[in-house]
């Protein structure tokens, strides 16, 4: 079986526009087609990579969310006509957007139900919210950069996201306001898994969160918590993602 990163390589290129799309795709039509080749390469990449993580089929409902949130609006202008490839995009301030499979995997892995309340950890441009609050009853999501988490308040709000609630701020610390909630997602790398969201986790919840530093290598851990308060943790594969940061910058 190839890994899973060769896999990433060889699916990139075929969401690409193909010969005689519009490249610039321009239309609603032009992108709803990228996105129905974006949602065939999420569920082909699953299956390639199952024994690898353990998905080798995505909830119907997270593949449904994926084909629905309108990526090219969450990327820069000029990455429009790219937005559906298999990669991670840069949205500015030394910040991407994860590439769709790691989103639609991260999101499977939290099992949102309707009416959950979740709580997101790395607002970046949005679009990870966006696509958990097709899934949830509610989205709180924090953002430490603040032209971002300016940024994305703005496109959930021009966009119609009305059950997300953004705000600046340490995401480390979670949101103890709102707490408990049913599931957390972390969409930068803390060095360990932090305590707060562990303790703002409801019994029988799920954190999903991406862990350890850009040169010893990162592990994406699924983190649950069990009716008594202790927890499991189990390592889902290797990933790259940017560093949880302080204000600072220094990784958390």
């Amino acid at each position: 079986m190839r890994s899973l990163w060769r896999c990433v390589v060889a699916l990139a290129g075929g969401l690409m526009p193909a010969a005689g799309d519009t490249m610039d795709a321009r239309t609603p039509d032009d992108y709803e087609r990228q996105r129905a080749r974006m949602v065939e390469e999420i569920a082909a990449l699953a299956r390639e990579t199952g024994a690898e993580t353990g998905r080798a089929t995505l909830s119907a409902r997270v593949i449904a969310a994926m084909g629905k949130v309108p990526r090219h609006e969450f990327v820069a202008a000029g990455d429009r006509r790219g937005a559906y490839a298999n990669r991670p995009l840069s949205i500015g301030l030394g910040q991407t957007i994860s590439q769709p499979y790691i989103v639609a995997l991260m999101t499977d892995f939290m099992d949102v139900k309707p009416g959950d309340r979740v709580l997101e950890i790395g607002t970046g441009s949005g679009y990870q919210a966006a696509v958990l609050s097709e899934l949830a009853g509610t989205v709180y999501t924090v953002e430490i950069v603040e032209p971002l988490a300016r940024e994305a308040h703005e496109r959930f709000e021009r966009l119609g996201y009305r059950n997300v609630v953004a705000r600046m701020g340490d995401g480390y610390r979670g949101w103890p306001e709102h707490a408990p909630f049913d599931s957390i997602m972390v969409t930068a790398a803390p060095r360990e898994v932090p305590q707060p969201l562990i303790d703002q986790l409801k019994p029988g919840g799920r954190l999903v969160v991406p862990v350890g530093g850009q040169a010893s290598g990162q592990s994406l851990l699924l983190v649950e918590k069990r009716a008594d308060g202790t927890v499991t943790r189990r390592h889902v594969l290797a990933v790259r993602f940017v560093p949880l940061t302080d204000k600072s910058g220094k990784q958390q």
